[in-house]
C-alpha cells in the first residue's frame, strides 16, 4: 500500500519513531539497524511494510530496500512472525543474516532473542540461495531507464529466483538484444 514516506522525524526511540508526512504523523516500528542509520537525522525516506491485523493496522519502516526485503522475506518463513523478524533485524544486519544462513550458521542465528535449535535451521533451510537477490534492489524512490535485459533481470528475481543465478541464465541465452522481455524470461527459466 505505502512504498515510502518522506518527512520529517518528530519522535525516534530505537524501536519506534514518528515521521510527520504533509500534516500527518505515522508511526513506524523500526529495528535497531534502521534506527542507528537515522540517530543525526531530521528528515528522512523509510521503505515500508504495511502488517493488517484482526486489531490493528502496524507499519514498519526500514531505512533501506534491502532491509525491507529482507524482512519480507523472513515473513515468509513458517513461524516467523513480524515481531520475530524485526528481533532479527535488530540483532543481524541483512549481510550478516546472508552470511549465517549461506554458511548454515545455526549458532549466529540461536543468538538471536527468541530464536531456537528449530526455528534456526527452518531460517536456514527457507532462506538458502533467496538472500542474495535482495541486496541491490532499487526501491520505487530511484527511477531508471531499464533496458530489457535488466526488465527480465528484475521480474526474474521477483519469482524469487537468485540474482546470480538470474544472472547466469540470461548470460547463456543466444541473440539476447533481438528477444523481447517475455522471450528472455522464458529463455532463462529454461537455463535454469
Amino acid at each position: 500500500m505505502f512504498a515510502y514516506l518522506e518527512g520529517e522525524l518528530v519522535y525516534k526511540s530505537p524501536s519506534l519513531l514518528i515521521l510527520a508526512v504533509g500534516g500527518v504523523g505515522y508511526e513506524l516500528n523500526i529495528t535497531l539497524q534502521t534506527y542507528g542509520k537515522l540517530q543525526s537525522k531530521e528528515q528522512c525516506r523509510l521503505f515500508t511494510h504495511l502488517q493488517l491485523r484482526e486489531d490493528a493496522w502496524v507499519l514498519y519502516g526500514f531505512a533501506d530496500e534491502e532491509e525491507r526485503a529482507t524482512f519480507r522475506q523472513l515473513l515468509n518463513i513458517n513461524g516467523v512472525g513480524a515481531a520475530t523478524a524485526r528481533i532479527i533485524l535488530s540483532s543481524l544486519t541483512p549481510e550478516e543474516l546472508e552470511r549465517a544462513v549461506s554458511n548454515e550458521d545455526n549458532k549466529a542465528l540461536e543468538k538471536v532473542k527468541g530464536i531456537g535449535g528449530k526455528t534456526a535451521q527452518r531460517i536456514i533451510l527457507e532462506l538458502k540461495g533467496k538472500l542474495s537477490g535482495v541486496k541491490n534492489t532499487s526501491g520505487p524512490a530511484t527511477v531508471k531507464h531499464n533496458t530489457t535485459q535488466e526488465d527480465a533481470l528484475i521480474a526474474l528475481v521477483n519469482l524469487g529466483i537468485n540474482r546470480s543465478a538470474a544472472e547466469g541464465a540470461l548470460k547463456k541465452i543466444d541473440n539476447i538484444s533481438s528477444l523481447s522481455i517475455e522471450d528472455m524470461i522464458k529463455q532463462a527459466l529454461r537455463a535454469l
